[in-house]
């Protein structure tokens, strides 16, 4: 369901001054944004790219892809969203007949859309069904895997993906609460986190790092996103630009390395991954652990 406030949702996307620089924009190039959202970067790229440019977009959640058609519609004759997963980017565009990729973005962050709608279960500052789902027409929730899961799964889940430093706790307390109840709902999580967790050792919220966890689990993130890398290099012209925006050091490292894979075909254009700049963190404190690389097709 689209709320009717959505452009509450329209907000400055993380390091999108970064990005329209490194990305090389200029009239009539064909940019790639994988995981185009409500079309935060979308909508600068464009306007970057026109005349004669044009912009596609991919997403796995149709409901940010009709908040980022209306927010583009001034756009409409130079983009084309598309609904599906960026590790199937290659499959995707075939039947677009598209003469060259002259840049690719991947911004890996969960949308403000997906966060600050309770129906979505994202977060544990809103009350909703313990979902997580980017695509709702997949099939396994965080409900799924907190209520069935046993507890060396869940424990290892939190570690692998969140690098949780209380995962046993953290496993053994739900374990022992799904023997009285199914635990359904986004707060009744955090709650249990919260129990779990000695909450003087924790410099964030303690459910922080427990909800990435289910979050990259439920829609397998990671395994997505080399596959999705390596065939989007394939797509690139020859100059081109890659930019990839990662939030957590699980995904960096997986940029790091991937890009590391690919020498022979991209050349490194950030030795060390960008930061936002303190100005951008003071105004927007959820991107202060955002990371930027960028490499160039060879």
């Amino acid at each position: 369901m689209i709320l009717t406030d959505e452009k509450r949702f329209f907000h400055i996307p993380v390091m999108y001054k970064e990005v329209i620089d490194y990305l090389n924009l200029s009239p009539g190039k064909i940019i790639i944004d994988a995981t185009v959202g409500t079309g935060g970067h979308a909508f600068y790229i464009l306007k970057k790219i026109l005349p004669g440019g044009k912009l596609i977009g991919i997403d796995k959640d149709k409901e940010v892809l009709e908040i980022c058609a209306k927010r583009l519609e001034e756009f409409q004759r130079n983009f084309e969203l598309i609904y599906g997963d960026f590790r199937n980017i290659d499959e995707l565009i075939k039947d677009l007949n598209l003469p060259h990729i002259d840049g690719i973005l991947f911004d890996l962050g969960v949308s403000s859309y997906q966060l600050q709608n309770p129906e979505r279960g994202f977060s544990f500052q809103h009350n909703g069904p313990l979902d997580m789902r980017m695509d709702r027409n997949t099939f396994i929730s965080a409900y799924d895997l907190v209520n069935n899961l046993n507890e060396d799964e869940i424990s290892n889940l939190l570690w692998t993906f969140g690098q949780e430093r209380w995962h046993n706790r953290i496993a053994r307390y739900l374990v022992e609460e799904r023997k009285k109840k199914h635990i359904s709902t986004t707060l009744e999580l955090a709650e249990l986190v919260k129990k779990a967790v000695p909450y003087k050792y924790s410099r964030i919220h303690p459910a922080t790092r427990t909800f990435q966890a289910l979050r990259i689990a439920v829609n397998r993130e990671l395994e997505a996103l080399e596959e999705a890398i390596f065939k989007a290099v394939g797509l690139l012209n020859r100059k081109a630009r890659f930019v990839v925006i990662s939030f957590h050091s699980l995904e960096d490292r997986i940029v790091k390395h991937s890009f590391r894979k690919l020498s022979s075909d991209l050349k490194i254009i950030t030795k060390k991954p960008l930061r936002p700049t303190s100005l951008e963190i003071k105004e927007n404190p959820s991107c202060r652990s955002a990371k930027m690389r960028v490499a160039e097709r060879s």
